[in-house]
C-alpha cells in the first residue's frame, strides 16, 4: 500500500506541473466545466486484498490449525468508459462502466508458522459500474483537486470454483477517493486513488464438495474484498 500511496503522490506533483500556466497564466479549457455531459475513458491498475475472518478454532488438519492471509498485493489493471453529468457548479454525478483484472493469493499457515507451498491463486475477471458523486474544489488556473464517493456493483466473471473454496460472483462496494484534474490544451487529464471495500461475504459456506478441500473451506469463516485503484482519466 505504501508503494500505491508513494507512486499516486508522484503522479500528483507530475500532473500539477504539467498542468501548469504558461507566462501569460491563460487557463485552458476555460469552460470545459460548465458543459452538463462529458465523456471519455479510464485506465488503472489495481491491487486487489482481502478481510480474512476465520472460523472457531478447530483442529482443522487433525494434527494442528491452520490460518490464512493475503501476503502479496499483485498489480492488475482496470479499463472503462467516463460518463459525467454536471449537477451544479460542484457535484458531478459520474457513470464509470468497465471491466477489470485482478489476483489474491491466500496463504495458508500452520499454528506451528509453517507455510503452504503454493499459494491458493483467486483470480477475478470483474464486470462493473460505480455510480460515483464528485465533490470538486475551487479551479486553480489549469489543476483542481477533488473528492469522490460512491458505490460500485461488481460480478465476477471468472470461475467460480478457486481450486479449494468456492466464491460467490456478485458483490456491492463502497468506494472513497481523491485526485486532482489538469486541464491541458484539447483534453482534461485526472489522477485518483480510490479505495474500495466490499459489504458482502463472497466466501459460499457450501464449499467446493471436495474432501480434500476442507483444508482450504475450514479454516475460513468469511471473505470480503478490498481493492485499492489508481486510475488516469482523459475526457
Amino acid at each position: 500500500m505504501k508503494k500505491v500511496v508513494s507512486i499516486f503522490l508522484f503522479v500528483l506533483v507530475c500532473s500539477a506541473l504539467i498542468a501548469q500556466p504558461s507566462k501569460r497564466r491563460v487557463p485552458n479549457l476555460p469552460s470545459f466545466d460548465d458543459r452538463h455531459l462529458n465523456f471519455g475513458f479510464l485506465i488503472g491498475l489495481n491491487t486487489m486484498d482481502f478481510r480474512v475472518v476465520h472460523a472457531n478454532p478447530s483442529d482443522v488438519t487433525g494434527t494442528e490449525m491452520r490460518y490464512a492471509d493475503v501476503v502479496n498485493l499483485n498489480p492488475g489493471i482496470n479499463i472503462g468508459m467516463v460518463t459525467s453529468f454536471r449537477l451544479n457548479q460542484y457535484l458531478n454525478l459520474r457513470l464509470l462502466p468497465g471491466i477489470s483484472f485482478g489476483q489474491r493469493d491466500l496463504h495458508f499457515i500452520s499454528n506451528d508458522g509453517e507455510e503452504d507451498r503454493w499459494p491458493l491463486e483467486v483470480k477475478s475477471t470483474f464486470i462493473e459500474c460505480p455510480i460515483l458523486i464528485k465533490f470538486n474544489g475551487a479551479r486553480m488556473t489549469n489543476a483542481k483537486p477533488y473528492l469522490v464517493g460512491g458505490v460500485n456493483p461488481r460480478f465476477d466473471l471468472a470461475k467460480s470454483r478457486k481450486d479449494g473454496i468456492l466464491m460467490r460472483p456478485f458483490d456491492l462496494y463502497w468506494e472513497l477517493g481523491a485526485g486532482i484534474d489538469s486541464y491541458m490544451s484539447y483534453f482534461r487529464f485526472s489522477t485518483e486513488l480510490k479505495i474500495s471495500v466490499g459489504m458482502l461475504n463472497v466466501l459460499s459456506p457450501e464449499g467446493t464438495g471436495e474432501p480434500e478441500d476442507v483444508l482450504y473451506t475450514g479454516v475460513l469463516d468469511r471473505l470480503t474484498s478490498r481493492i485499492f485503484v489508481l486510475t488516469f482519466y482523459f475526457e
